[in-house]
């Protein structure tokens, strides 16, 4: 496989899932902000930004929910943005045409088509609603419709790392708020995770538990570890260990520590410094799509199509 068209298959998974991420960590922010009427709106929106990854408005500007929906939904030039991240994700497609089939291709472009009318005509909930049915869609077709190769496990390697990253941001997110932050029920229903959450702990409902099920759980595919694994069997695959061991820089050693540090810390240290964890979780994120990035998409062409950063 050429290298552009692995490269673009990687950034294809890697912001179809940026954006449902972004959608979900969006709808539970917004929608804690209209429930809490004594909720500090600036301060909320500011750590949010920040949390994202966007650059908050400066002191004399008032950040408020229409600034956060501005920056990280509705801006289309902004790689970080859901409808940046969906345009993004289009042109990529584009580019890798020859490998994708037609329905996922038909999918991408459509999403992009309909993005217009669908930031001007329909409130921010719905905008979220369809851009996670959007990425939904994405996922089915390219599970059903894609060969077991390279082209796979490409795709589900962008979006293992993205999953991995935008999670640790949503935890982060309600660390740093507090008590003035999203419930951990709350995030667990903007991940589609609450009903596996009950199932599991037989009904039990604290935050701790709901923690660790969202860092955790072998099971669930949106918590770090699932995802953090997921991608090491996608480098795996792609380049089976041979008896000489991994390199240094090797993405799968990057992403063994992080999952390491993550699966063999006692809880209650874990859940003490969540805020600096999650941080080394996202670090981890960068280092390996960098070490991939050499690895398999060595050019000394700027690829200005590609935002390898929030």
């Amino acid at each position: 496989m050429l290298s552009r068209i692995a490269e673009s298959l990687f950034w294809i998974g890697r912001y179809v899932e940026r954006a449902d991420d972004t959608a979900r960590i969006l709808d539970a922010h917004l929608q804690y902000l209209l429930e809490d009427p004594y909720l500090e709106e600036e301060a909320a929106c500011r750590a949010l930004l920040a949390v994202m990854g966007a650059t908050p408005p400066s002191e004399e500007t008032e950040a408020t929910r229409a600034t956060v929906l501005d920056v990280l939904a509705y801006d289309r030039n902004a790689p970080g943005s859901i409808a940046g991240a969906l345009a993004a994700s289009r042109e990529n497609a584009r580019r890798a045409r020859e490998v994708l089939s037609s329905e996922l291709w038909e999918c991408l472009n459509t999403t992009w088509n309909a993005l217009p009318s669908r930031i001007g005509a329909s409130g921010p909930h719905e905008y979220f609603a369809w851009v996670r049915e959007r990425a939904a869609i994405v996922g089915g077709i390219t599970d059903a419709a894609t060969r077991r190769d390279e082209t796979l496990q490409f795709f589900l390697l962008g979006r293992s790392i993205e999953r991995a990253d935008m999670t640790a941001r949503l935890v982060t997110s309600r660390t740093l708020a507090g008590g003035a932050g999203p419930g951990w029920m709350t995030l667990l229903r903007s991940c589609g995770a609450h009903e596996a959450f009950l199932r599991t702990y037989r009904g039990r409902d604290s935050e701790t538990l709901a923690a660790e099920f969202l860092l955790l759980d072998r099971l669930f595919p949106r918590s770090v570890l699932f995802s953090l694994e997921q991608a090491e069997r996608c480098l795996t695959r792609l380049a089976p260990i041979d008896g000489r061991g991994l390199r240094e820089e090797d993405a799968r050693k990057v992403l063994g520590r992080v999952r390491s540090r993550l699966e063999y810390q006692p809880l209650l240290s874990l859940l003490s410094s969540l805020t600096e964890e999650m941080a080394a979780v996202q670090e981890g994120c960068s280092d390996a799509s960098d070490a991939i990035r050499l690895r398999y998409f060595p050019s000394g062409v700027a690829d200005d199509w590609i935002g390898d950063r929030l």
